[in-house]
């Protein structure tokens, strides 16, 4: 992800290398800023001692820019699910923040993820979303890649080439780091990042509850779809949104009077059936800016009615609470509501139960990808009732859905103005009330947690998106220096 870029800064008499993170101007040749500027500006942009952040963020051209030159070049980024690419041969055509990137299954069998572009002139190789093939070729000239990212055929290679080209030299671009954990494929252009689980921290935990089967084995579930729209609205208000923003439950109120759960045709309102009613709800922050709304059950885990609309589901489903009861223990008291890993992949634990990543477009548009979600030996009649409850709920069409993005879409245009764009948000809400690894309920939950209706994951989240911005080092990225995180003297975490 290098580029040329050898020249002095006015500002800072520092010369460019071309670095994530130090790169002080556009490839287009505009300027952002010099990274002395970006980080008195970020300091400007995310207050987190007021609780105020700028709209700036959320508007900005040149932010934009520099999100998709620091940010996205550096973090470990959500790619897909192993079953999308099942057999050797298979690919599917993701996206690594503005990039087109190509995840596939070589002939060995192993995952891997590439640059969708030629190395001669630049084209897609790849222009399908999804298939099976045996080579990638690239339609302008007809360059030729093997699942494993070499170069195999260039036409008119002796005539042409021969002596110059060495075609082992060419090979497709790939990432730089890649991570298959439990089924789900990341990745990261930067090679100094450390490892995905390091990058996760505590909030693995928490994902786990939406990878792992619903009868407490680790792992297990597989993609049945994936849904794919635009909207225009930043991506960051959709990522804020599952860090776990409970507080703006009332623009679902015509959803929830009407009933789309699982158990609507019962006679249950609201959007899902209430299976978190005896839990305790945990509100966390992460270091690493990761933001997670989660629960975690009374010491007498019982059972709670769900899935009433089909007798056959809800049996399933109780002897899936009962198995992950006695397989995980006191462990199974954790259960999942909805989180954000940082940037922007999201998640919903159960009901629905999917990953969702927030594709930025511009500063003003985003492309949502919805990776719905089911246990692979589910049962077809199981698999076929969740999808059609995913698709009421979640996507373009999901009456969920529809509610968030006229909130993102409204919220981003009136980010935009002269003089709205002078003052910043309020992030405020239950700002002093977290507590660094308290015991709830008997359970330790690592992690700034707050147990009321809070916005201090989405401050946590933009200090974290802030020190992206500033090129600093993993171990500011990774939060190892934020006092915010720093337990007290003498207590050790």
């Amino acid at each position: 992800m290098r580029h040329v870029c050898r020249q002095l800064c006015d500002e800072t008499a520092e010369l460019c290398d071309g670095r994530p993170g130090r790169c002080h101007r556009r490839l287009d040749g505009g300027r952002v800023t010099s990274p002395g500027m970006t980080r008195a500006r970020a300091a400007d942009l995310v207050d987190s001692e007021r609780g105020t952040i700028s709209r700036e963020i959320f508007v900005s051209a040149d932010i934009h820019a520099q999100e998709l030159e620091t940010l996205f070049t550096r973090a470990w980024l959500f790619v897909g699910h192993e079953s999308q690419v099942a057999n050797p041969g298979d690919f599917f055509t993701s996206r690594m923040g503005g990039e087109s990137v190509i995840l596939c299954r070589d002939k060995a069998g192993q995952v891997r993820v590439f640059l969708n572009s030629c190395r001669h002139r630049g084209m897609k190789v790849c222009r399908y979303d999804q298939g099976n093939t045996t080579l990638f070729t690239c339609p302008y000239h007809n360059w030729a890649y093997g699942l494993d990212g070499r170069l195999m055929g260039v036409p008119q290679y002796k005539s042409l080439y021969e002596d110059v080209l060495v075609r082992d030299d060419w090979p497709l671009i790939p990432v730089a780091r890649l991570a298959v954990y439990k089924g789900t494929v990341w990745a990261t252009w930067d090679a100094d990042a450390p490892d995905f689980e390091t990058y996760m921290g505590d909030a693995l935990a928490h994902l786990d509850q939406a990878l792992d089967c619903r009868d407490g084995r680790p792992g297990g579930s597989e993609v049945i779809g994936v849904h794919k729209w635009l909207f225009p609205a930043n991506w960051k208000f959709a990522a804020e949104n599952f860090l776990g923003d409970t507080y703006h439950n009332p623009s679902h109120r015509s959803v929830d009077l009407i009933g789309i759960g699982p158990s609507a045709a019962a006679g249950v309102k609201g959007r899902r059936d209430d299976e978190l009613a005896k839990a305790a709800h945990v509100w966390i922050a992460f270091a690493q800016g990761h933001g997670i709304h989660s629960a975690i059950a009374p010491e007498v885990n019982t059972y709670t009615e769900a899935f009433k609309d089909n007798p056959a589901i809800e049996e399933y489903f109780r002897g899936c609470f009962d198995a992950r009861k006695a397989r995980l223990g006191e462990r199974a008291r954790l259960l999942p509501f909805v989180g954000t890993i940082f940037p922007n992949a999201s998640y919903h634990g159960r009901q629905p139960r999917g990953i969702c990543v927030w594709h930025p477009h511009g500063p003003t548009e985003t492309e949502a990808w919805r990776f719905f979600l089911v246990d692979a030996d589910a049962p077809p009649e199981v698999k076929d009732f969740l999808r059609r409850y995913y698709m009421r709920y979640s996507g373009p069409a999901g009456m969920t859905e529809q509610d968030d993005m006229e909130n993102w879409n409204y919220a981003t245009a009136a980010s935009a103005g002269a003089i709205a764009r002078r003052h910043p948000f309020n992030y405020q809400q239950s700002m002093r009330a977290a507590q660094l690894d308290p015991d709830v309920r008997g359970v330790r939950v690592p992690g700034l947690v707050s147990l009321q209706n809070t916005e201090h994951m989405a401050l946590a989240f933009y200090r974290r998106w802030a020190t992206y911005l500033d090129g600093a080092d993993w171990e500011m990225l990774l939060g190892r220096r934020d006092p915010n995180f720093a337990p007290p003297l003498g207590v050790t975490r």
